[in-house]
């Protein structure tokens, strides 16, 4: 969390979640990069479902980077079915473009490490949409860097969340950061919702993915962190307006300031020692942030 806050660079806005043409969604790569690009992103991974009914197509957006907007190359991967018998879906950032198709027994976990060794970060997809299990979710490999915590297409079917997961994994031991995202695939209603600001040197795939990997970055639908430091026992927070800060770890210990309009908060952090903290921050009109989380215990 905190060195989001302190190492070099600047925040870049971008999407780590949408589709095209290529798979499902109903603008082509280049419309789709032009449109973040034209609504103030810094950059975006459009990340087309890797499936056979797809021709296993990778969708190649470097041709769309401009001085002032970039893109990492990705994909939304599946193979297998998860306990409730839904494919797996989950997240690959950085992925090359001759990332191999599933063999037809290839495992979801399986594919997981594959794709974290071709140097991808990974994150579990929309988790309360497809009833992502625990069970499941420890089933892939610890390297897993990240959870949707916010999925805009999925919020627009009323499951959009994803903490439930996050706080799940991070009490079994993991190490999981949270990411929102838009996953559109219908401009009109499921793009702008979620995103990440991601703190690099400079706006370029590198830079950016490098970030993404060591946990520089917060996820946001519109509320921002402008900076969190640690002064011994307290967490000092200043952020954009809003009504409520709260930081939450294991199991049910959390502890809050509430009332209009803040922007600094001062929160102990004795309760969350030994375990995990993270911060959450809502303003009155909904608007969100949430940081990744604090180790307490190093």
């Amino acid at each position: 969390m905190l060195e989001t806050f302190s190492s070099n660079g600047q925040f870049y806005r971008g999407n780590l979640h949408g589709h095209s043409t290529n798979s499902d969604g109903d603008l082509t790569p280049e419309q789709h990069c032009r449109f973040y690009q034209q609504a103030g992103y810094d950059f975006v991974c459009l990340s087309d479902h890797f499936r056979y009914k797809y021709e296993f197509l990778i969708s190649d957006t470097s041709p769309f980077r401009k001085d002032d907007f970039t893109t990492i190359i990705g994909a939304e991967l599946h193979t297998g079915r998860m306990g409730s018998g839904e494919i797996w879906h989950f997240l690959a950032v950085g992925l090359p473009l001759d990332f191999e198709p599933p063999s037809e027994t290839e495992t979801a976990p399986d594919m997981a490490a594959r794709a974290l060794n071709a140097g991808a970060f990974l994150a579990y997809a929309h988790p309360e949409w497809n009833s992502l299990t625990l069970e499941d979710a420890l089933s892939m490999p610890e390297g897993m860097h990240a959870v949707e915590v916010f999925n805009t297409a999925s919020f627009t079917k009323g499951r959009g969340e994803g903490s439930a997961l996050l706080d799940q994994l991070l009490n079994s031991g993991r190490r999981p950061c949270a990411i929102a995202v838009d996953d559109v695939h219908r401009y009109h209603r499921d793009a702008l919702g979620g995103w990440v600001m991601v703190k690099a040197v400079e706006n370029t795939p590198e830079a950016l993915l490098q970030s993404l990997k060591r946990g520089l970055f917060y996820a946001s639908t519109g509320a921002d962190l402008i900076n969190v430091e640690r002064h011994g026992d307290f967490l000092h927070v200043e952020c954009s307006p809003v009504d409520s800060v709260w930081l939450l770890g294991h199991g049910a210990k959390v502890t809050w300031v509430d009332g209009e309009g803040i922007t600094r908060a001062k929160l102990p952090l004795d309760k969350f020692k030994g375990g995990y903290a993270r911060l959450s921050i809502q303003s009155s009109d909904g608007a969100r942030a949430w940081s990744n989380p604090l180790f307490m215990h190093e």
